[in-house]
């Protein structure tokens, strides 16, 4: 019963991760040739990422991300690529937000996250990206973030956890709760999806705060960094607050 009613659940926010065809047309399009000129001769590549890709999208966060790869000969700064990018779209109207690693726009009523990041030298699908929260840089690969997350089995848990993240008004980033997740619930069953939530609000409870993750891409990049203590603390005091409920109705709904 349990079970059924958490992947009832999962099923009523789950977005699938194909985009139809007015979305294509009308949000990605226009953003694509948008940010083609803006980027000129320096234009990598311009590919779908975040939940979307990773198959975790839910209907309660932000739609679509867009990543924007510059080529690695591209001389401007990265904090610089962020501000040009933030600066263009604001003239074009689309009356952007500066978000962590994002710039946030609404295009024909879809939210959509822009992740301008540079090309690393050599074939790889390394990038540097810049960090506005705390005016810094760091390395990824977020083709890698799709697979790891894409190949866990751990899809129906971690749309479950962004519910209750949304549900819940938490500021947890995506890639760090889906590590999350994924570490958690290292050799539990795959066909348990309620058990295995309870199982990660104790986690969250018990040793989310103090867990150092890092970025599967790049060692160096200490992604539960991403949060402040009293940020951590907060989802921590939620998933104590949750695991304490008696029914599944007042947990995630």
């Amino acid at each position: 019963m349990s079970d059924e009613y958490v992947i009832k659940i999962a099923n009523k926010y789950h977005i699938r991760s194909e985009i139809d065809a007015t979305t294509q047309k009308y949000v990605i399009n226009p953003l694509e040739q948008l940010i083609s000129k803006w980027a000129g001769e320096c234009l990598n590549d311009i590919y779908l990422s975040g939940s979307r890709a990773k198959g975790t999208a839910i209907n309660l966060s932000s739609d679509l991300d867009l990543f924007i790869s510059l080529k690695s000969t591209t001389d401007n700064t990265l904090k610089e690529i962020y501000e040009s990018l933030y600066g263009y779209i604001d003239r074009a109207g689309y009356k952007p937000r500066k978000q962590n690693v994002s710039i946030g726009v609404n295009v024909a009523g879809k939210q959509v996250d822009l992740v301008p990041a540079k090309k690393r030298p050599g074939n790889t699908n390394y990038h540097s990206l810049y960090i506005s929260k705390r005016d810094t840089w760091t390395q990824t690969n977020v083709i890698e973030h799709i697979n790891t997350v894409k190949n866990s089995d751990r899809i129906t848990e971690i749309v479950l956890l962004k519910i209750w993240r949304k549900l819940h008004k938490l500021d947890y980033p995506s890639i760090y709760l889906e590590l999350t997740v994924i570490e958690a619930l290292k050799g539990k069953s795959k066909s348990a999806p309620a058990n295995n939530f309870l199982i990660l609000l104790d986690y969250l409870q018990n040793e989310f705060v103090d867990k150092k993750v890092v970025d599967p891409a790049n060692t160096s990049n200490v992604i539960s960094d991403d949060l402040y203590k009293y940020e951590k603390e907060a989802i921590q005091k939620k998933a104590r607050e949750s695991r304490s409920q008696k029914y599944w109705e007042d947990i995630i709904w």
